[in-house]
């Protein structure tokens, strides 16, 4: 087990040098030679001795005590949602993977129904909680939104077995196509920041972000990461992915807002050494849904995966508690069970 979670957590939270640091010249600012970096100037990431003592710290605990939690769930065997009668929908499914249904368009966010988030099967972070609705039960699926490439986001098997299932359109960040290709899959479109693509009655848009990738530790920042935005006549969504708190929320908001519902990553904030520059709190998730003119906010990136050091069910506890803290009617923070389906 050790072996295994070393690994993972290595590809997940240790991004070592890749690329340099330096714009190219007549491009955008975020990009670099051979791959991309973050324009906040307050952005840095932890020195090496932090994160090398944060990893063997998570090492030794997991492996002598590993935690565990069921989080509440709803039964849904998917009819409903085959059927389309609940229109437009969201369906929480675990972790970031949401299952949005609006204007006829069935849409999934970073797919993850696998038994770890790891790039082997005998190690890395375990599922604490079955996925909300069985992938056998999924009704179609038009569209699937990556926000970037670490293993709890993008899951290699599952993303094959909807291709093969499905045959989504995938609509990723740049440099994910030729991943997706090497394993198969072609019907991909890549997106830099801001790019629109229009798909029936809903456009989508590639929005910044503020955080990193890495699939091995050879390849980190090679590839964009990117939170979306999911606009149609009737509804706007905003999806984070994983992202620090960052000016970008604001823009977001003037550029696109307002929007009915931010779904917004609210867990692995601590050690904040470690997480703070590139996951959301619990607070900075309210901040967000501020700054983005949201109506609701929507906590995902919880109680899946044991990724960092906070409680387990703290997250939506510290939401609520902020929400209280700010004045803001209960009923703007969405807190899903597992398999919940609440039109929007």
């Amino acid at each position: 087990m050790c072996r295994g979670y070393s690994t993972i957590v290595l590809i997940l939270l240790i991004a070592c040098v890749g690329v340099g640091n330096e714009p190219i010249p007549g491009q955008p600012a975020h990009h670099v030679v051979g791959g991309f970096r973050n324009t906040n100037s307050d952005f840095h990431r932890p020195s090496a001795w932090t994160r090398w003592s944060f990893v063997v710290r998570r090492l030794w605990t997991t492996s002598i005590s590993p935690r565990t939690f069921d989080a509440p769930r709803v039964s849904n065997d998917g009819a409903l949602l085959r059927a389309g009668s609940v229109n437009p929908s969201i369906t929480w499914i675990g972790h970031s993977t949401l299952l949005v249904q609006i204007n006829g368009v069935n849409i999934l966010t970073d797919p993850q129904w696998s038994e770890r988030a790891s790039p082997v099967s005998w190690g890395g972070p375990r599922r604490l909680s079955p996925p909300g609705l069985a992938f056998e039960d999924l009704p179609r699926i038009d569209v699937v939104l990556i926000s970037h490439d670490h293993y709890d986001h993008l899951d290699l098997n599952t993303v094959k077995r909807l291709a093969a299932a499905r045959n989504p359109l995938f609509l990723v960040p740049l440099g994910l196509k030729t991943w997706f290709a090497e394993n198969g899959m072609t019907r991909v479109e890549e997106m830099d920041w801001w790019q629109e693509r229009e798909y029936g009655a809903v456009k989508f848009v590639c929005v910044p972000a503020q955080h990193f990738s890495q699939r091995t530790l050879s390849d980190a920042n090679e590839r964009l990461w990117a939170s979306w935005a999911v606009l149609s006549p009737e509804r706007r969504l905003y999806f984070s992915g994983d992202t620090g708190y960052f000016a970008g929320f604001k823009e977001a908001g003037q550029r696109l807002g307002p929007f009915d519902v931010a779904a917004l990553a609210i867990g692995a904030y601590l050690p904040p050494e470690i997480m703070k520059a590139v996951h959301l709190t619990p607070e900075e998730a309210v901040q967000a849904l501020i700054d983005l003119n949201a109506r609701v906010i929507l906590g995902i990136h919880w109680g899946t995966f044991d990724l960092a050091e906070e409680p387990l069910d703290e997250p939506p506890q510290r939401l609520l508690a902020d929400i209280r803290r700010r004045n803001i009617d209960s009923s703007r923070a969405w807190i899903f069970k597992l398999g919940e389906t609440r039109p929007w």
